[in-house]
């Protein structure tokens, strides 16, 4: 399916709904395309370094990483660490953080906010990325970012193309 976020559609969007668990993709038109359950911060929302808090406000997807890789691929610092994700890779590091498949890096547009010093998004390294399966959506459990399930992600990807807007609230 080609990219919702050209040219043609600049108000196609994501919008994260912190109370409800949710992110839904949006067209140009306003009509609602699809709809994820997702797991935000443990931390609730909040903007500030270090708090493990999902920021709020308006951002955008500034590089999106792991188009073409297998579901369950692992990533560290943002590069494929080689390894696929599993029960027994996760028993061998029990509380790790997971990020899988697919990565959406965001980046905050409203200054002072969610972008520069102290509060910035994409300083942070918030993403919007996959997760073990095992994991619950609809329950606050991340560091930070926006979990979703592999498949979800992967689908949500392949939709949207870097700049899409990111609302979060």
């Amino acid at each position: 399916m080609p990219p919702v976020n050209t040219l043609s559609s600049p108000t196609a969007h994501i919008e994260i709904s912190i109370a409800d668990q949710t992110l839904v993709l949006v067209d140009a038109g306003g009509q609602l395309l699809a709809r994820y359950r997702i797991s935000t911060a443990l931390n609730g929302p909040g903007e500030q370094n270090a708090s493990g808090c999902t920021p709020r406000g308006e951002h955008f997807v500034r590089a999106m990483i792991g188009g073409g890789m297998p579901l369950n691929t692992v990533f560290i610092a943002r590069r494929p660490t080689g390894e696929i994700y599993t029960p027994e890779l996760a028993a061998a590091q029990p509380g790790r953080d997971w990020i899988l498949s697919r990565i959406l890096w965001l980046c905050g547009r409203e200054w002072g906010r969610n972008r520069g010093p102290g509060v910035d998004t994409f300083r942070r390294f918030i993403y919007i990325h996959g997760t073990p399966d095992t994991e619950p959506m609809g329950v606050a459990r991340s560091h930070g970012c926006i979990r979703m399930r592999n498949q979800d992600v992967a689908e949500l990807f392949d939709r949207v193309a870097p700049g899409i807007r990111v609302l979060i609230h």
